[in-house]
């Protein structure tokens, strides 16, 4: 059975660890904000087996002319759900949220590899590539819904 639910930002940390954070101590898992009432970790589930996380912040990007922003950070599947559509439900469940509590737009910073998949999802690149240390290249990546 399949389900998508809210979570702890600690229960992240189950996938946060292997794909975004491989090799670096746990406590990289953390992200400022995660504990934030106005944050929302949601966890996907096989078989009451986490293996998809996404982290909904209310946060407004000074580079977009737009109210009510939410960002998402932390948006892992483990490595043997990828490229099933996994990533897909992930991200439409957490629009459907954002649109619940009223957001205008989504944005945040997708790592290279990544763009594609969000670009096949409606989302735009913003600007030019950045690096973020001891990670890689990134770009700003947008989608107004509101």
């Amino acid at each position: 059975m399949k389900e998508i639910k809210k979570i702890s930002s600690r229960d992240t940390f189950l996938v946060r660890h292997p794909i975004l954070r491989e090799g670096k101590p746990i406590e990289s898992c953390q992200f400022d904000g995660d504990d934030l009432e106005t944050t929302t970790h949601f966890g996907l589930f096989i078989d009451k087996n986490i293996i998809g996380v996404l982290s909904v912040f209310k946060n407004n990007n000074v580079i977009f002319n737009s109210e009510n922003q939410f960002q998402i950070r932390g948006m892992a599947i483990l490595e043997d759900f990828q490229r099933k559509g996994f990533g897909d439900e992930l991200i439409k469940h957490a629009e459907v949220y954002i649109k619940s509590q009223f957001g205008k737009l989504i944005w945040f910073n997708a790592r290279e590899s990544a763009v594609p998949f969000y670009e096949k999802l409606g989302y735009i690149k913003i600007g030019e590539p950045f690096s973020i240390a001891d990670i890689g290249i990134h770009y700003n990546m947008k989608k107004e819904i509101g």
